[in-house]
């Protein structure tokens, strides 16, 4: 595999949760990025900080890598790829997929950081 273009994607965001029947709230369809995901046992979001939602669990600070796509897929170890080095320095991460490619979201803190690892693991990283 080639070397993966990453570009940070700017803003802050916010990992949400709530019971499984809670209904997605309208306001979140209209974000130009979101993510939803409803299990047996909760409903995820993943929304802008900015975006308060009421009865909603907030994990509040993350920043999001794009890896630049569209990605085949008959490729293997992208997620792996990525998540171990940043798995050896301490940064844990919450991973998102799409059809086209991934997104690696960590907290703001640790931003620079995992800029600075990804880069030494040969990954090309630059900011929107």
């Amino acid at each position: 595999m080639s070397a993966l273009n990453l570009v940070v994607l700017p803003d802050r965001w916010c990992v949400c949760r709530a019971a499984p029947e809670t209904a997605v709230p309208a306001e979140v369809l209209n974000q130009p990025f979101f993510c939803v995901m409803r299990t047996h046992e909760e409903l995820s979001l993943v929304v802008p900080d900015s975006l308060v939602l009421n009865n909603f669990e907030r994990e509040e600070d993350w920043r999001i890598f794009q890896v630049k796509g569209p990605l085949d897929f008959a490729l293997t170890g992208v997620l792996s790829s990525l998540t171990g080095p940043l798995a050896k320095a301490s940064i844990s991460i919450f991973a998102l997929s799409t059809f086209d490619t991934d997104y690696l979201m960590v907290k703001g803190e640790k931003l620079a950081e995992a800029i600075v690892v990804l880069r030494q693991a040969g990954f090309l990283v630059s900011e929107s």
